[in-house]
């Protein structure tokens, strides 16, 4: 089903949402170049890639410890606070790390502990983003309100690597950092005006909360089979393009630091482009059609980085793969924004966050470790193959198979 172009645009309409939404877009646009500049300013203090999974490592094994209670601080407390004080925090690490790379200060055990303080304050943030959406729209509003911040969020990763590389290459990556600190202040500056209603805190205790969070969870078969199987997804593909693949790019002359960035940006045009057609078109199964279109996707792109690196040729695959990554992450948002109760949505997301997140530090870990032992051709096809796999495998199951969208006013159906 598709829709006028006027239409998709019109969740702007709801005002509370409409701050959070360009609040969300600045600190995008400021964290564009991160990712990329991050990822080489830590191969500029120790150019390995033990170094980078170990920084890399710790940032997520400290998201996942800390996302349990993310979820609960999210669902006790007012989403819109709990994200502003995760804003600030987020500034302050960032700030720390800039300084450092620009005097010459920073050292991989460094890296290692703000890396982890980064992803401990990440942990809070992404339940309470989650939680805030479905808060501010109504039910029909929902892909359309996660597909525009798709959009948003595609265009900043669309410019950034591409901006982020050409600024490594020319010595500036600390100024990436510090673009990116200065967003996080501005944009929990701009969440001031959103209004959610009253919040009732629970006094049941940390332990029944995240008991009634977990019957949620493990209740949605669902659910727990996507978020089984991205456990070791994310592990495979954490490891392979992130660590690897920056450490290909910068030995390889057919790709280099530059070509790099160029695919990281085709990923995101893919993405980008993913996201204007899902303002406009309604997916009817957005389960069935996100698994294939990473499963494919991101196993195609793994595969060519082993067997063919070359910056035109990994551009035209990252494409697909990003298209495929924008048609899972909106169809995913849609099914946790519609049928997962309100009050338990952050403790929910949290669960997610721990399961898709936890194998990804031993991935890696274990693919840092990995390139100095076995050929990387080999292992990156291999890691390909088994990525496809095990995506294409949970469509096996019905209720991710078969899931629709639900009318805006109808209850959850008996779906497990």
């Amino acid at each position: 089903m598709t829709m006028k172009l006027a239409d998709s645009w019109g969740v702007l309409q709801h005002r509370d949402f409409r701050w959070f939404f360009l609040a969300s877009s600045v600190n995008r646009f400021g964290s564009m170049m991160t990712s990329v500049a991050y990822a080489f300013a830590v191969l500029h203090v120790d150019n390995s890639a033990s170094a980078l999974s170990k920084v890399l490592a710790a940032q997520i094994t400290a998201n996942v410890v800390c996302a349990l209670f993310g979820g609960v601080i999210a669902d006790r407390f007012s989403r819109r606070v709990v994200l502003q004080s995760t804003y600030l925090s987020s500034a302050t690490v960032l700030a720390i790390t800039a300084w450092l790379l620009f005097t010459d200060r920073a050292t991989v055990p460094i890296l290692v502990g703000l890396g982890a303080l980064a992803g401990a304050t990440s942990a809070f943030a992404q339940p309470a983003v989650h939680g805030l959406v479905p808060q501010l729209v109504p039910r029909r509003d929902l892909q359309q309100a996660n597909a525009l911040m798709a959009f948003v969020r595609n265009s900043a990763q669309f410019l950034g690597p591409v901006l982020g590389a050409m600024l490594v290459a020319i010595g500036g990556a600390p100024w990436a950092l510090a673009i990116d600190a200065a967003s996080f202040v501005v944009s929990s500056v701009l969440l001031l005006p959103v209004k959610l209603p009253g919040v009732v805190r629970a006094d049941t205790g940390i332990v029944h909360e995240l008991r009634e969070g977990w019957t949620e969870f493990r209740s949605r078969t669902w659910l727990w089979v996507i978020v089984l199987a991205f456990g070791a997804m994310n592990a495979i593909q954490s490891g392979a393009i992130l660590v690897l693949g920056p450490l290909v790019a910068k030995n390889t002359d057919t790709l280099g630091i530059k070509g790099w960035g160029w695919v990281m940006g085709a990923e995101a045009a893919g993405m980008l482009l993913m996201s204007l057609v899902l303002l406009r078109l309604s997916v009817l199964h957005p389960l069935r059609a996100g698994m294939l279109g990473i499963g494919v996707g991101a196993a195609l792109m793994i595969v060519l980085l082993g067997v063919h690196p070359v910056t035109v040729p990994m551009m035209i695959v990252a494409f697909c793969c990003g298209a495929g990554m924008e048609t899972f992450g909106t169809g995913w948002n849609v099914a946790l924004g519609e049928r997962i109760p309100p009050n338990v949505l952050s403790r929910v997301v949290s669960y997610d966050m721990v399961g898709s997140f936890v194998a990804m530090p031993i991935g890696m870990l274990l693919y840092g470790a990995l390139a100095t032992a076995v050929p990387l051709q080999p292992l990156l096809i291999a890691s390909g193959v088994v990525y496809a796999a095990i995506a294409l495998s949970t469509l096996a199951v019905p209720s991710i198979r078969t899931m629709q969208r639900l009318p805006e006013h109808a209850d959850e159906p008996l779906l497990s």
